[in-house]
C-alpha cells in the first residue's frame, strides 16, 4: 500500500519508532517478539501484534532528497539511548520464551522474567536500538 494511503486507515493512537536500521529493528520484533511484519522495507515497517499495529522509520528517512531534517531526527539523536523512558508493552506474549529468544540472538535482557507484585510475568527486553519491550501474560500467582 502506498504511504498516503496506509496514512488515511490511521485512527486513534499509534507508535512509531525512529530506529537506525529497519531489517534490523524488524527482526528482533519479530523473532523475539512474535510480531507479524505487514509491511517492510528499508525505510518503514509496519508491524502488528494482536490486531495492534505500530510503525518503525528508518532515521534517515527523516532527512528530505534537499537535505532538510526533521526537528525529531535531532532530538533522537541528541538521546544516549532512544525511548529513554518509555516502556513498549506486548500482553500476550510468553515472556520466558521471549527472553530464551533474546538471549539467543545476543539481545540485552534488562529483567530477567519474573512474576510481579502487580499480577503479571513479564521480562525487560532491549532492542538493538535501545528500546525496552515488556513482553507478559498474568502470572498464575494469584
Amino acid at each position: 500500500m502506498e504511504a498516503p494511503a496506509y496514512a488515511r486507515t490511521l485512527r486513534g493512537f499509534n507508535v512509531n519508532l525512529v530506529v537506525r536500521d529497519v531489517v534490523k529493528s524488524v527482526a528482533f520484533q519479530k523473532e523475539v517478539l512474535g510480531a507479524d511484519v505487514v509491511y517492510s522495507d528499508a525505510d518503514l515497517a509496519v508491524l502488528r501484534h494482536d490486531g495492534h499495529e505500530w510503525m518503525v522509520h528508518a532515521a534517515h528517512a527523516y532527512v528530505s532528497e534537499a537535505g532538510e531534517r526533521m526537528p525529531f531526527l535531532t532530538h533522537t539523536e541528541a538521546a544516549d539511548t532512544r525511548g529513554g523512558g518509555v516502556e513498549l508493552r506486548l500482553y500476550g506474549i510468553d515472556p520466558d520464551a521471549a527472553e530464551a529468544r533474546a538471549r539467543a540472538r545476543g539481545d540485552r535482557v534488562l529483567a530477567e522474567t519474573d512474576d510481579k507484585p502487580h499480577g503479571l510475568r513479564e521480562c525487560y527486553l532491549v532492542d538493538p536500538d535501545g528500546y525496552v519491550w515488556v513482553p507478559g501474560v498474568p502470572s498464575a500467582q494469584p
